[in-house]
């Protein structure tokens, strides 16, 4: 005999119910989406566009070295990979996603309207160095103070928003009314218009909002960007009556939570016998009967003592503490087998952190396209973007076909080769950073620059463009392969958790690259010695830094081959889809499942 959930019970568990829906009549549709794209592309300008001068900012606006400012980006960057958790699950079980991403939107503008404050009144930063006299001023603690407020506003803004912005504009456009065919087309061209307009921002970012501060200063370069972030939460608020507004619902957290409560508990109970589905609890119409061996100790939550006393009359447990569905636990299983793959990525997202380095080093180069016109320094970053943009196409139009027709194999290269061949790229990305800052060095001091930071080598910053290049590949590589093997291996009611798995990755990131900077800094000025980071480029030596993160990629890179040796194997395809089929999936979950494998 075996137990199992009513499906109307499994239902009320596991998915959003009409009835939370906090409005009523037609709402939603098309004509909120330019509303929605409206707000995350403001939102996206203003954001993105103080990124790459921040670092200049912090150096000559608040006196501070190369490394200390460094420092500080890297610990702004993580706490809004951070909080973007932080807000998704705010939004899932309590407020909603319209309510924190208003919520995001207007302490979005506080932190940048802050950060405008900060340059245009004088007591806000320390006086200017003046090496004739009193040298350089550190900033006061109230100072410091005012500048990490608005930064943190804006991390909780970005939190607010990111996690939510995509999802929030599906709920606008699934209709239980309409065929499911339909809803995947609405959705398809959602999706193709967000990460348009994403990539427009991008653009517009790095290039424009760059191009303002460099050539206008920071009042106007940080003033530009407050008032996008009022545009951005304007526009937002001035859709609301449009919108469908779906109230929180359960958080999936807590049944992963409630296993393993239930196998602690439980620890004691002897396991069932082989295919003995009758003393396991699961669904109606699920095809997962019996929990699979691997972390078998997890197995004991889902196990019935008692048929009587366990469950409620609507088949539901009597107490979810103790007792688990198969699918729960599986689900639990799932996430713990992709934590060593996940890890990788900790020490992968550290070449993104030295954009910022590379940004200081264009500025010592020669940036001239024509005689008139030289690229920004702040805009080489753009290069990024375009090579993630220019990848992914060519990967679906061309590398995809190709690889089908000589392997056979549906789908192209595996996500787990393509994940490696990242990391492998991000160690050329810093080998190549090494020799090129190595040979800019050799370069300045040739010159008689030595003690001329502001000195401009005859030689071109476009050969920077390759270490970009590299590094925008590796990421489109490394980070779509993750997102596929995640979702291949969670179940579609967790397809969320890539996203949240996927910041807490860079948030760890930005963390461990913070901390390096500070050993790195630390240790290399010990002595009287001057700093591998120093402020001065010519008397630091970054090639050594770079040398080092280097070697971190490749340590990396030799961990995850062992994963995937001994770790991280693979069970074969149809098996992974009948543990987590589930013909009772919310549809708007669904959808955005399986198009975020697509990006």
């Amino acid at each position: 005999m075996s137990y199992r959930s009513s499906k109307e019970d499994m239902e009320d568990s596991h998915k959003p119910q009409d009835s939370k829906k906090e409005t009523s009549g037609q709402k939603g549709g098309l004509r909120t989406i330019p509303f929605i794209l409206a707000n995350e592309s403001f939102q996206y300008v203003a954001s993105v566009g103080i990124l790459p001068n921040m670092i200049f900012y912090m150096i000559n606006g608040y006196n501070m070295d190369t490394a200390p400012g460094a420092s500080i980006l890297s610990i702004w960057g993580s706490s809004s990979d951070f909080l973007s958790i932080f807000g998704a699950f705010i939004s899932d079980a309590y407020l909603g996603r319209f309510r924190v991403i208003a919520f995001g939107s207007i302490i979005s503008f506080l932190g940048m309207t802050l950060l405008w404050l900060t340059a245009i009144i004088p007591q806000a930063r320390p006086a200017p160095c003046d090496s004739l006299h009193s040298g350089c001023q550190n900033p006061t603690f109230v100072q410091l103070a005012f500048l990490v407020l608005s930064l943190g506003f804006n991390s909780v803004g970005a939190g607010c928003i990111k996690p939510c912005s995509l999802a929030f504009g599906v709920d606008q456009l699934i209709n239980q009314d309409n065929q499911l065919e339909k809803n995947e087309r609405l959705v398809q061209r959602f999706f193709n218009w967000y990460y348009a307009c994403a990539s427009i921002s991008s653009a517009i970012a790095m290039t424009a909002i760059v191009y303002i501060q460099d050539q206008f200063g920071w009042n106007v370069g940080f003033g530009v960007p407050a008032i996008l972030m009022l545009v951005s939460a304007s526009v937002f608020l001035g859709g609301s009556s449009l919108y469908v507004k779906m109230k929180g619902d359960k958080n999936m957290f807590t049944g992963l939570v409630q296993v393993v409560v239930a196998a602690i508990k439980n620890r004691h109970l002897p396991f069932p016998p082989d295919n003995s589905d009758g003393l396991y609890w699961h669904k109606t119409d699920s095809n997962l009967r019996v929990p699979s061996n691997k972390q078998r100790y997890l197995n004991k939550a889902c196990i019935i003592k008692n048929p009587v006393e366990d469950f409620n009359e609507d088949g539901s447990a009597t107490n979810p503490w103790e007792l688990c569905s198969v699918e729960q636990v599986e689900a639990l299983k799932g996430l713990i087998s992709i934590i060593p793959i996940w890890s990788t990525g900790i020490i992968f997202y550290l070449i993104s952190n030295q954009a910022t380095f590379a940004t200081i080093q264009a500025t010592s180069m020669n940036r001239h396209i024509t005689s008139n016109f030289q690229i920004p320094a702040g805009s080489f970053s753009l290069f990024i973007p375009l090579s993630v943009a220019i990848w992914l196409p060519f990967y679906d139009g061309v590398i995809l076909p190709l690889v089908e027709r000589c392997t056979g194999r549906p789908g192209g290269l595996s996500p787990k080769l393509r994940i490696g061949i990242g990391l492998f790229m991000s160690c050329l990305c810093m080998v190549y950073a090494a020799i090129v800052e190595s040979i800019r060095r050799s370069s300045a001091i040739q010159a008689g620059f030595m003690d001329d930071p502001t000195g401009v080598v005859n030689m071109s910053a476009l050969w920077l463009i390759p270490q970009f290049c590299l590094l925008g590949f590796a990421v489109a590589l490394n980070a779509v392969g993750q997102y596929e093997y995640f979702y291949s291996k969670l179940p579609k009611s967790m397809a969320s958790m890539v996203s949240a798995l996927y910041n807490l990755g860079t948030a760890f990131s930005g963390l461990l690259g913070g901390f390096i900077v500070t050993l790195v800094n630390n240790v290399t000025k010990s002595g009287g010695n001057t700093s591998w980071l120093s402020t001065n480029l010519n008397k630091g030596h970054y090639d050594y830094h770079y040398t080092l993160i280097s070697f971190l990629c490749l340590l990396n890179f030799l961990y995850y081959l062992l994963v995937c040796q001994f770790v991280a194997y693979d069970e074969p395809e149809n098996d992974v889809r009948a543990r987590f089929s589930d013909e009772n999936e919310n549809l708007t979950e669904t959808l955005l499942s399986s198009k975020s494998r697509q990006f």
